[in-house]
C-alpha cells in the first residue's frame, strides 16, 4: 500500500510539472519556470525511495520484475532530467526537461498497468543473484542516459537554430558517451556472467540477448561516426533515435512478443 502511495504521489508530481511546463512552452518564452525542476527532482527521489522501501521489505534488491524496473527506470530518468534543469549554463533546456518529464510520466503509467503486477514479494530462486541485480541496474542506468539523449536527438532533428543544434548535439553525445559504457557493462558483461551462472552458458542467442546486442551495435555505430561528423549531420541524431527505439523494444517488446530464457516478468 505504501509503495503504491509513493507511485501515485510521483505520478501526481509529474502531471503538475507537465501542466506548468506546457503553459510556459505555449508562452513561447525562453524563460524556464522556477518550479518544475524541484518537482522532477522530488519525483526521481520518491521513485528511487520506493525501490529502497520494497528492497527493505523483501530483504533483497527490488529490481527483478517489470514493475520494479519501470519504477527504477522512471526514477533515474527524472534524476538525470532534474540535473539538466539545475544546470545554469544551458541555453535551451526547457524542451529537454519537458521530454524527460514526459518519459518519466509514461513509464510510471506503464508500471501501473495490469501487465506489471506490483505485489511486494521476494524474487523466485532463479532470480536471486547479485549478478542479475548488477545486470539489470547497470542496464537501466545506461538506458536512462540513452532516454535523455533520445529527447535531445529529437530536438536536434527539429531545430534549425545553429546554436541550439550545437548544444543538443553536445548533450546527445555526452549522454550517450556516459550511458554507453554503463550499458555495455550491465547488458553485455554482467548479463553474460549471470547467464553462465543461471543457465550454464555465456551466450545462447536468446531474443533478449540478441536485441541487446543490436542496441549496443547501433550506439557503437553512432559513437564511431560521431567522431568524424559535424553537428549539422542529421544521421547522428537519427541513429540515437533508432537506438532508443531498439532499446525499448528489447526492454518491452521481447518480453511480451517473443519467448525465451528472459521470460520473467
Amino acid at each position: 500500500m505504501f509503495s503504491q502511495t509513493m507511485l501515485l504521489g510521483s505520478f501526481g508530481l509529474t502531471i503538475v510539472a507537465l501542466v506548468i511546463q506546457i503553459i510556459f512552452l505555449l508562452k513561447k518564452t525562453s524563460k524556464l519556470d522556477p518550479i518544475t525542476k524541484y518537482l522532477v527532482l522530488l519525483t526521481g527521489l520518491l521513485l528511487l525511495t520506493n525501490i529502497l522501501y520494497r528492497s527493505i521489505v523483501i530483504h533483497s534488491i527490488a529490481i527483478t520484475n517489470m514493475y520494479e524496473t519501470l519504477v527504477f527506470f522512471a526514477g533515474f530518468i527524472a534524476c538525470i532530467t532534474s540535473w539538466y534543469a539545475f544546470n545554469k549554463k544551458m541555453i535551451s533546456k526547457k524542451y529537454i526537461i519537458f521530454g524527460g518529464t514526459l518519459l518519466t510520466t509514461l513509464l510510471i503509467m506503464l508500471s501501473s498497468s495490469p501487465l506489471c503486477p506490483s505485489d511486494i514479494k521476494p524474487p523466485i530462486p532463479a532470480l536471486q543473484s547479485i549478478w542479475l541485480v548488477l545486470h539489470v541496474s547497470f542496464t537501466i542506468v545506461g538506458e536512462s542516459f540513452f532516454a535523455v539523449a533520445f529527447v535531445t536527438a529529437l530536438m536536434q532533428l527539429c531545430t534549425k537554430d545553429t546554436n541550439k543544434m550545437k548544444e543538443y548535439d553536445r548533450i546527445t553525445y555526452t549522454t550517450v558517451a556516459i550511458g554507453y559504457p554503463i550499458f555495455t557493462i550491465g547488458a553485455l558483461i554482467f548479463g553474460m556472467i549471470w547467464a553462465e551462472h543461471a543457465w550454464g552458458s555465456w551466450w545462447s542467442w536468446d531474443p533478449k540477448e540478441t536485441w541487446a546486442l543490436i542496441t549496443w551495435l547501433v550506439y557503437t555505430l553512432y559513437l564511431h561516426l560521431r567522431l568524424g561528423r559535424k553537428h549539422t549531420s542529421k544521421l547522428m541524431p537519427a541513429l540515437v533515435v533508432i537506438g532508443f527505439f531498439v532499446a525499448m523494444f528489447t526492454f518491452f517488446g521481447v518480453n511480451y512478443l517473443m519467448s525465451g530464457l528472459h521470460s520473467y516478468r
